[in-house]
């Protein structure tokens, strides 16, 4: 490869405003394009579009996942929520484990490559991103296209052990603040979730009730200034909760028991 300094996919990014530029550069080249297709690439980053999309694909934990153009990108961050979801799956035989407003399915796709033995489900409104997240889970999971939980098989109420997702959680008041790859190019229904952020996560507190099996949890990413508000709504539902936090990635996961004795449906 050329010399950084000289080479003038280097220089592109940086006047574009890449700060990695060396490393995205490499990227690019990654699987050693055609001049044609490095060029294209190179023009789509320089336009703001994420190098994940332009890539195709993010490497997340132990999987590299496919992403599509337009999708939500899985974020380094929810490797917290991965990891406490593959340990309750892991805590149980033959799980029944979704994955709700999956995207692509960075939940659903690790419990499906690690947890041999769990039935696995994704739950995506965005056909784009549902393509994606089937491309993920490969044989060992199930997508279905709708909102929340309600696109579930009727046949797993009352059956699901694990349900795990990052619904959107930034508050519609902060929409200036996010990055422009993000605004420009990923779904605002993915991202947005009401005034306080936390719409969608109470919604799927409350939705989840009827689908847990006896013990079953709920697992939820939150920002860190929103966990005490998302404990409340789950205790709200009648959930025992707690959470987690990562506090320099000021993120946190909410855990939400559902009670044998007061499961629902």
């Amino acid at each position: 490869m050329d010399d950084p300094v000289d080479d003038p996919v280097v220089t592109r990014l940086r006047a574009a405003g890449c700060v990695y530029a060396e490393e995205e550069a490499a990227l690019l080249r990654d699987d050693d394009p055609d001049a044609r297709t490095l060029r294209r690439r190179v023009a789509r980053r320089c336009a703001g579009e994420p190098l994940e999309q332009v890539l195709g694909w993010v490497d997340l934990g132990a999987l590299r996942l496919r992403v599509a153009p337009g999708c939500f990108v899985p974020r380094q961050r929810t490797l917290l929520l991965v990891d406490r979801a593959l340990a309750e799956a892991r805590a149980r035989v033959r799980p029944v484990v979704v994955e709700a407003y999956a995207g692509v399915a960075p939940v659903a796709g690790h419990v499906a490559h690690a947890v041999p033995d769990a039935d696995v489900h994704a739950c995506e409104l965005d056909p784009a991103a549902a393509r994606a997240a089937a491309v993920n889970l490969g044989a060992g999971g199930s997508v279905h296209v709708g909102d929340g939980l309600d696109a579930m098989p009727a046949v797993l109420r009352g059956r699901v052990d694990v349900v795990a997702a990052v619904a959107p959680y930034v508050p519609d008041g902060a929409w200036d603040l996010l990055p422009h790859e993000a605004r420009d190019h990923e779904p605002a229904a993915a991202l947005l979730g009401g005034a306080d952020g936390l719409d969608h996560v109470r919604r799927l507190l409350g939705d989840a009730v009827g689908w847990l099996a006896p013990g079953g949890v709920v697992l939820v990413e939150v920002g860190a200034d929103q966990a005490e508000a998302a404990v409340a709504a789950a205790t709200g539902h009648g959930h025992r909760a707690s959470c987690v936090s990562d506090d320099e990635a000021r993120t946190a996961v909410v855990r939400a028991v559902r009670a044998p004795t007061d499961r629902a449906g």
